[in-house]
């Protein structure tokens, strides 16, 4: 796996955008110059993300979303399995 997060991602396991890997790894978002928790999808390319709105549910008991427009930022929180992390180098 890269060290760019997808494009798009999902945490809806019913969603075509839903990547377990991405997910595991942990995902960070910035938007609009905030880190968020809360990000229930997001999409870099089209500039938006979705959140829950309140504790509303709905008639299936997914939480009700709000789409929100505005730059996206994204970055892996944690390294690939089996990747080697950059050591630096002696200063000698």
């Amino acid at each position: 796996m890269s060290d760019t997060p997808p494009d798009r991602l999902s945490t809806h396991q019913g969603s075509p955008h839903f990547d377990l890997d991405a997910l595991q790894r942990g995902i960070g978002i910035r938007f609009k110059g905030v880190e968020r928790k809360d990000v229930e999808e997001y999409s870099m390319s089209e500039g938006w993300i979705r959140v829950a709105a309140g504790k509303t549910r709905d008639r299936k008991g997914n939480p009700l979303t709000i789409k929100l427009n505005g730059p996206v930022e994204a970055w892996f929180e944690n390294p690939a399995p089996g990747a080697e992390e950059d050591k630096p180098a002696d200063a000698e």
